[in-house]
């Protein structure tokens, strides 16, 4: 039987918040544009997909403008992380090389392109990562992106491991287990798998497999 760990990012593995809400204020001023950013705004964002952060950011603006703005700034984002990365969550690496010995490991993200590769280039994680997927490159939720992942690598069982309840909800539709890291940037109330801390979830994955 082949199993994997499906990971989400932000709020999972790491907080790009730090970089993220300066590249985008550095963006929004080359544009002339007033609107700023700070650091739990970006937090705010994370499992949106672009278009919805979009709305959200600005929901009074035309919807070609806003989608190309973000866009923009998820671009700008992803220089500085790729160069200098994000934060990482205490113990992530130490369990990501423990893990991918024997596991399956994808990322699957709603976010744009070039975040997850920045994540990995930024950070040195690639090593840890057999295959990734987003929501900009394939159009995709993010249930049908754990769904596809599993396809294209002949998985037998999955889990996903995320931190919100969008990310929940994702799991449930595509018909794997969900684990919530309650550490990360969201709250869910009534998860069956849990864990406090990333050296909690080597326990949790041998009790669900």
């Amino acid at each position: 039987m082949k199993k994997a760990i499906i990971w989400d990012l932000d709020g999972t593995m790491w907080d790009s918040s730090r970089r993220v809400y300066s590249a985008w204020n550095d963006y929004m001023q080359s544009q002339g544009v007033s609107k700023r950013f700070t650091q739990d705004d970006c937090r705010s964002y994370c499992g949106k997909t672009l278009a919805q952060i979009a709305e959200v950011v600005f929901p009074d603006a035309p919807v070609q403008w806003r989608n190309r703005m973000i866009i923009e700034c998820c671009d700008a984002e992803c220089i500085p992380l790729a160069k200098f990365g994000g934060d990482l969550y205490d113990g992530l690496e130490a369990v990501l090389e423990q893990l991918h010995k024997e596991y399956h490991m994808s990322v699957v993200s709603n976010c744009g392109l070039g975040y997850i590769e920045a994540f990995f280039t930024g950070n040195h994680t690639e090593k840890f990562f057999d295959d990734y997927e987003n929501a900009a490159r394939t159009g995709l939720g993010k249930a049908e992106n754990i769904r596809l992942v599993m396809e294209r690598n002949h998985i037998d069982k999955a889990v996903y491991i995320g931190d919100t309840a969008g990310d929940q909800k994702a799991a449930e539709a595509a018909g794997v287990p969900f684990i919530y890291a309650a550490y990360g940037f969201g709250e869910v109330k009534d998860a069956k798998w849990r864990i406090d801390s990333l050296r909690e979830l080597p326990a949790v994955l041998d009790e669900i497999f």
